[in-house]
């Protein structure tokens, strides 16, 4: 008997790889097994010609429709490493916290718009022209950094934004099948969420309405909040301004916030009747809303119980079919169509990485209808469900508009993936210019009595919370930076800009009507304003607390022992 050749792991990875290729029709053909594998199979239909373009199915790419977004050079990585090492903070006045959205989209701040085209261009056609006018935006981007100068200073230059024009195409479709635009925007910075170019596309060049929802108000004070409405109202006069939450929280305590789960629960949501009110006023009873009504007030009648019950029948009817999802990205939905197609309004959810248009759809249709995530860039491509059959709802991959923002305030809203930040300490620094971060996280004065750096202050957490490096045992410095701008993004850390001369006006809005108006309708989604919970129920907060989650700076740990899961003690608390 003949002894068998050694397979290595290797080799059995590389067997599977083909394997699951050919069940999907994704290898080309004639591909062969590995030279070493057992099977030295041949793809069936390996018989065809390999250079023929026709036969040669189309790839799966797992990148198609992943971020890309650009970074700084090494040198200038080297030069804001040494400015967070040498640099000492100082806190910042609360006119520091003032921005203004000219200064985020200045002049030239423009979007790719798709190129015009008709039923009669062939899909290759289309697609060679929409990359065409995509390479020309890209160019006349660079044309004008070039004239602006490569200063040693960030501000004023451009910020990273998308380079996939397969994401862009997404936000193209969108826009097309969509009757009424959802810009959703986070109160806590909207001068970043709003790009003007886009709202002026919608509401002029387009003609279709325009909704501002200001989506996690419970994360900043009401004040401010009113302050942003009067404000994006006063630049955008034809769009409506709704604010918005998917899980209200408890008014912010001094100190570090603890991390509360979002989603569940979705009848606490605060926001869905004032945005059925503003489309019925942009519809103007060209379709009957009747239903969406309808199913707001049986979603305020029944409790957490009977929701949840629901959501199990209706993501079990969801298997059904009243859901679309599709990943490509060439087929062409058609010119500017007929607006409130059928008698159904479509609602096309667009805006920034990470502002929450997932957790809106997902509030609106009252059940986990599309997957979240605290990391941007979950969603990849646009899925469409259905509200009610006189409703539908677009869920857009968030896009990154090209402006002149700075790039640490990208990281902390969240925009730019904190795991692939290269250089962490400069946004740690801005954070900490502007919240008094020792403070807040209760940090040991370090050796030096000059003052804080932000390397300094990723220092002092990495001891306090124990992160060390794996061979020499330092303290892991990187860890710590990326663990700080982690809460900030999550809104532990809560840092709130103001709309510009917030600080002259302040009391004027802190007594205007629409803010105490704004607090009434946080307390009615607040649970702890919904009666007493059941017994042996417990809070979201509580069950974060028994998780394993870091106790607030000061306060002693719970018990091992009266933990809700005591495995979940084991994990460590990653921020």
């Amino acid at each position: 008997m003949p002894r068998k050749r050694p397979f290595s792991a290797k080799q059995k990875r590389q067997q599977l790889k083909e394997r699951r290729e050919r069940r999907r029709g994704d290898a080309p053909p004639g591909l062969d097994s590995h030279p070493n594998s057992r099977s030295r199979s041949r793809e069936r239909g390996s018989d065809a010609d390999p250079g023929d373009p026709a036969a040669a199915p189309r790839r799966h790419d797992p990148t198609r429709f992943r971020l890309q977004l650009g970074g700084p050079r090494a040198e200038e990585l080297a030069r804001r490493r040494r400015r967070a090492q040498e640099e000492f903070l100082e806190l910042l006045p609360e006119t520091a916290l003032e921005l203004d959205p000219d200064t985020i989209y200045g002049p030239g701040m423009d979007f790719p718009r798709r190129p015009p085209w008709s039923y009669a261009m062939s899909p290759e056609e289309l697609r060679g022209k929409e990359e065409a006018a995509f390479g020309a935006f890209l160019g006349a981007l660079r044309g004008q950094r070039g004239r602006d100068g490569d200063g040693d200073d960030d501000e004023g230059d451009i910020a990273p934004f998308e380079h996939n024009l397969e994401t862009w195409r997404q936000l193209w479709r969108v826009l097309e099948m969509s009757d009424v635009i959802l810009l959703i925007t986070d109160a806590r910075h909207p001068a970043l969420n709003v790009p003007p170019a886009l709202a002026t596309h919608v509401t002029e060049e387009l003609g279709k309405g325009l909704v501002l929802i200001l989506n996690k108000v419970d994360l900043a004070p009401p004040a401010v909040a009113t302050a942003w409405s009067h404000l994006l109202r006063a630049r955008l006069p034809s769009a409506r301004v709704v604010p918005f939450t998917s899980s209200p929280r408890r008014p912010q305590k001094p100190g570090l916030q603890r991390r509360q789960r979002r989603g569940g629960g979705w009848s606490r949501a605060v926001g869905p009747w004032q945005l059925l009110e503003a489309c019925e006023s942009i519809v103007g009873g060209e379709v009957d809303l009747s239903s969406w009504r309808a199913r707001l007030e049986r979603a305020a009648a029944r409790g957490e119980e009977e929701e949840e019950e629901e959501e199990e029948e209706e993501r079990a009817a969801a298997a059904g079919g009243d859901t679309e999802a599709t990943e490509d990205g060439d087929d062409p939905t058609g010119p500017p169509r007929q607006r409130y197609r059928h008698g159904v309004l479509t609602l096309g959810c667009v805006g920034l990485p990470n502002a929450g248009k997932s957790s809106v759809l997902n509030a609106l249709v009252g059940r986990s209808a599309v997957s979240v995530s605290r990391a941007p860039g979950r969603t990849r491509y646009f899925q469409t469900h259905f509200l009610t059959p006189r409703v539908r709802l677009c869920d857009c991959p968030g896009l990154v508009f090209p402006s002149r923002a700075p790039p640490a305030l990208q990281v902390l809203a969240g925009v730019y993936p904190i795991s692939q930040l290269q250089e962490p300490y400069s946004a740690v620094g801005y954070l900490a210019s502007r919240l008094p971060l020792p403070n807040l996280l209760q940090l040991r004065p370090p050796s030096n009595a000059s003052g804080w750096t932000a390397w300094d202050i990723c220092e002092a957490w990495a001891e306090k919370r124990g992160y060390k490096t794996a061979k020499a045992a330092r303290n892991d410095v990187y860890r710590a930076a990326n663990s700080i701008l982690r809460l900030a993004a999550e809104g532990r850390l809560r840092l709130c800009l103001r709309p510009p001369g917030y600080a002259a006006q302040k009391e004027h809005w802190e007594q205007h009507p629409d803010t105490a108006a704004l607090a009434a309708l946080q307390d009615q989604g607040d649970p702890e304003n919904r009666g007493p919970p059941p017994e042996g129920s417990t809070s979201e907060e509580e069950e974060e607390g028994d998780s394993g989650e870091e106790a607030e700076p000061g306060e002693a740990p719970p018990p091992g022992s009266t933990a809700a899961n005591p495995f979940a003690l084991l994990g460590e608390d990653e921020c």
